[in-house]
C-alpha cells in the first residue's frame, strides 16, 4: 500500500468559530473542512500545518499544541494514511485563497450550529472539532 502523510489545523477565533475551507476538485461536490494537506520533501508535521493554512486561507498561525494523529487506510485506492492534528492560533494574514492545488473554493469561520450540519470531507471528525470548538479552547494559559 501507498503511504500519505499530512498535518491538519484547528483554529478557533475568540467568537468560538472554527476556520474552515470549501473544497474539492472541480468536478467533485464541495465539502467543508479545517485546513490541511500533505506533507512535502524535508518538512517537519509542523511545518505542514503552517503552510498549509497560509496557502488556503491566507492566515498566519502558531501553533499551541499536538492534538492528535488520526491513521487509517482507503482500501479502495491502496491507500494508508496519516494526519496529525495542531490547534493553531492566528497571528497575522487576511482571509485569501493562495491554494496551488485549486482545491479551495471558500473560506469561513463556522459555528458549533453550523459544523452540526455542515457536509463534511471528513463526517469522522465532525464530534472532534465540536468537542474542540465547545471546550473553548483559552489560549491565554499556552501564550508565553
Amino acid at each position: 500500500m501507498d503511504k500519505w502523510f499530512g498535518s491538519a489545523g484547528v483554529c478557533i477565533n475568540e467568537n468560538n468559530e472554527l476556520l474552515m475551507v470549501l473544497q474539492g476538485r472541480r468536478e467533485e461536490t464541495k465539502t467543508w473542512s479545517i485546513p490541511s494537506g500533505g506533507l512535502e520533501k524535508h518538512e517537519t508535521f509542523e511545518e505542514c500545518c503552517i503552510r498549509e493554512i497560509m496557502e488556503e486561507t491566507g492566515y498566519e498561525v502558531r501553533l499551541i499544541e499536538k492534538l492528535f494523529v488520526k491513521k487509517g487506510s482507503y482500501e479502495e485506492i491502496n491507500l494508508l494514511f496519516e494526519v496529525h492534528y495542531f490547534l493553531t492560533e492566528v497571528i497575522g494574514g487576511n482571509p485569501v485563497i493562495q491554494d496551488p492545488d485549486q482545491l479551495i473554493y471558500d473560506i469561513d469561520w463556522k459555528s458549533v450550529d453550523e459544523i452540526s450540519t455542515l457536509d463534511l470531507s471528513y463526517p469522522e471528525d465532525r464530534e472532534f472539532l465540536l468537542n474542540c470548538v465547545q471546550r473553548r479552547w483559552n489560549f491565554d494559559s499556552s501564550i508565553s
